[in-house]
């Protein structure tokens, strides 16, 4: 029986797979959004949306456990000043998986990972 064993395995070692979620889950809030694999990409929402949860509560803590799995420390500040107001109304559901078709190579389905929540502007500051 296979109770209770979240996640998803993906034919790799449990070090490969740590490894690669992290990179995957450091590149889509740098760059905001990304194209993978379907199974990937529903298992990288639970790893982005876990980070985004911490994020919201903001204190050091939180800050240090991201620093744990996102792999550069510019997009941990990115990511914790933005967070907070862009996804302030919202109690999950951060992230969007949208099927884009299939793998030229192999014919793997693929899909499209984003934010639900569009991205707040910073107010200008205006010199009265």
């Amino acid at each position: 029986m296979r109770h209770r064993k979240a996640g998803v395995k993906l034919s790799r070692t449990s070090a490969h797979r740590k490894a690669m979620f992290r990179n995957m889950v450091t590149s889509l809030f740098k760059h905001e959004r990304i194209k993978t694999t379907d199974v990937k990409a529903k298992e990288l929402r639970r790893w982005a949306d876990k980070m985004i949860t911490l994020a919201k509560r903001g204190d050091l803590h939180a800050r240090r456990q991201v620093m744990a799995v996102i792999m550069e420390k510019d997009v941990v500040h990115k990511l914790f000043e933005e967070a907070p107001a862009r996804f302030a109304g919202k109690n999950g559901g951060y992230t969007r998986v949208t099927k884009i078709g299939f793998r030229a190579g192999d014919a793997a389905p693929m899909a499209m990972v984003e934010f639900t929540a569009p991205k707040v502007e910073a107010p200008a500051a205006t010199d009265a």
